[in-house]
């Protein structure tokens, strides 16, 4: 996919695309698929997991000193959760990373099936995080990733812990 939105020349689309700025996020399996897309393509520069296990093995492995942020749901994705191979990666990620959850979420808060739900009259009160909140936490944090990654624009929001974003934790086993 990527040769075919990079090689057609003259194309206004190959025109708009910067080969060395390819990055990849991914949500749940998509995850998995954004580091497994950075393990056979080195033209992928950095990449997100948004709440998804790696179903790899090693887990993380392979990524070189590539970064690569994780930010999921602190029920699932903490370093004591039961089942995420989140802190098996760790462990295999050499280059810059990030493990983050957020208080509140679940699966589905790092996507815009909530807050679509929200706009039909459909919540999930299992869900202490507002629709609103895990959309602007999920922008916030991938956009500062690929600014920093790709643009060089300094980003403190990755730098640790923030009153502006108080249901993130930064992890690590």
């Amino acid at each position: 996919m990527i040769d075919e939105l990079t090689s057609r020349q003259g194309t206004w689309l190959s025109r708009m695309i910067d080969p060395r700025r390819i990055g990849i996020a991914g949500h749940s399996i998509g995850g998995a698929a954004a580091a497994a897309t950075m393990v056979i393509d080195g033209r992928v520069r950095a990449g997100v997991d948004l709440d998804g296990d790696f179903y790899a093995s090693p887990a993380g492995a392979g990524l070189g000193r590539r970064p690569f942020m994780m930010l999921g749901a602190e029920s699932t994705h903490s370093p004591k959760s039961i089942g995420t191979d989140w802190p098996d990666a760790w462990g295999h990620l050499n280059g810059w990373k990030r493990w983050l959850t957020a208080t509140g979420a679940e699966h589905y808060s790092f996507t815009d099936l909530p807050y679509l739900a929200g706009q039909l009259g459909l919540s999930d009160p299992a869900v202490p995080l507002s629709a609103e909140r895990g959309w602007s936490i999920t922008r916030d944090y991938v956009a500062a990733f690929f600014d920093l990654h790709f643009r060089g624009i300094s980003q403190p929001l990755l730098d640790g812990p923030t009153t502006s974003h108080p249901e993130i934790a930064f992890r690590q086993p």
